[in-house]
């Protein structure tokens, strides 16, 4: 196969390695444009947590599963052919276990399997509601867990791996994982386990990590845990250079979300620094508000121009197309990020308008920067092709369950 981001001409079309999506929380796809009203003057990312909040409250397993078959579809036919399912709805709302203590992460992995896109399930451990340790909420409750109880659903859900299923670890945030608790997780995880962790996404996140620990939340973790190739830090937005440079050391990847951290307010990853310093990266989808890695890397190079105020941020002598810069960086940490060292592709339509007359110096940064329609045609997961002329196989059946879902959600 060509290196990564070399496109090559085939019956079909132009064809590329699929993209890895290493940040989803599926079941906010039900409430993408239900959070742009405004419910508080400074409305910030903390008062669209409790949009959120009462969405979650609503799910069960058979809804959950309706809601990310549709968005598994979704990403296949946007060129996503693996996800990394970062899942922390794991009881019922009042906070009790399910009968089956991983049906919440069960109805994820059916939905994976029914569509047929490769998914690492990141069971979430989520401990407390802040750095001084309080008691998760109401709200929260059915995202808790123990230490113990937390391994042992990893343990359950292990019996599931296979050709196309990874089970990982999630630590929520440091503010929801107690010190300890970390500790004890990652003693007793396998060598080669991904973790991945929501980490310095807002500036109230790292000034209450500061007063209460003594550091900023990037500094402290790569102080107190063993952060390596197989850590994905996920937002990492507010670094100074001293952590941007600890990343980039460490061998881990920053999981950047532009669209949902543009929606949220977040603020902007400082790409450029972090490319000069050999960092690794990906991108996400997060919160579903667009599920297109098109637009995710597309925003990651606009937001870098509007800040800097010039244009090519991602790009250098030596790879001068932006496009296959930031292409290049999102297959390089995919294996690492996800586990799978998957020979997927994608194949992009050559006869689409966008790409009328490409050859192959250019067609990544025509895909990437030619406006919003979708020109992948064919996806093809594990050898099998799930997307064939643009349609998932299933998509209809897909769609009618998911339709049928909203209106018990929104009732």
């Amino acid at each position: 196969m060509p290196e990564p981001a070399a496109p090559y001409r085939t019956p079909r079309g132009w064809a590329l390695p699929g993209i890895a999506n290493l940040h989803s929380h599926a079941f906010q796809r039900a409430m993408a444009g239900m959070a742009e009203r405004q419910t508080d003057p400074a409305d910030s990312f903390w008062t669209w947590r409790e949009t959120m909040y009462g969405m979650a409250a609503r799910f069960d397993p058979e809804l959950l599963h309706a809601v990310a078959s549709q968005l598994y579809v979704e990403m296949l036919e946007a060129g996503y052919t693996t996800v990394c399912e970062f899942h922390y709805l794991h009881h019922a709302p009042d906070g009790r276990p399910y009968a089956d203590h991983a049906a919440m992460s069960r109805a994820l992995l059916r939905a994976a399997r029914d569509t047929g896109i490769r998914i690492t399930l990141l069971p979430v451990l989520y401990m407390s509601g802040g750095f001084d340790g309080r008691p998760l909420s109401e709200r929260q409750r059915r995202f808790g867990h123990e230490v113990e109880a937390y391994l042992r659903l990893l343990d359950t859900l292990r019996d599931d791996e296979g050709e196309s299923v990874r089970i990982g670890c999630a630590l929520h945030s440091l503010r929801a994982v107690p010190e300890v608790a970390m500790r004890e997780v990652l003693a007793g995880l396998p060598d080669d386990a991904r973790i991945h962790i929501h980490i310095a996404e807002q500036t109230a996140e790292v000034d209450e990590c500061v007063a209460v620990r003594g550091a900023r939340p990037v500094q402290w973790l790569l102080d107190n845990a063993p952060v390596d190739a197989h850590w994905t830090l996920v937002h990492a937005t507010h670094l100074d250079d001293a952590e941007v440079q600890g990343i980039a050391r460490s061998g881990a990847t920053a999981a950047i979300c532009t669209t949902t951290e543009a929606n949220l307010g977040d603020g902007l990853f400082p790409l450029r620094d972090y490319l000069d310093a050999g960092g690794r990266w990906g991108v996400g989808s997060d919160s579903h508000i667009s599920v297109s890695p098109v637009e995710e890397l597309r925003w990651l190079e606009y937001g870098q121009r509007l800040f800097a105020r010039r244009r090519n941020i991602a790009s250098s002598m030596r790879v001068p197309s932006v496009g296959v810069t930031l292409l290049d960086g999102a297959l390089a940490s995919a294996a690492d990020s996800t586990g799978f060292a998957a020979d997927d592709r994608i194949v992009l339509d050559a006869d689409a308008p966008i790409l009328a007359g490409a050859v192959e110096a250019d067609v990544v940064d025509r895909w990437i920067f030619s406006g919003n329609a979708n020109v992948v045609r064919d996806v093809e997961v594990a050898g099998t092709r799930v997307v064939e002329d643009g349609r998932h196989r299933n998509r209809d059946a897909i769609a009618a369950r998911y339709r049928a879902a909203m209106k018990d959600l929104l009732a």
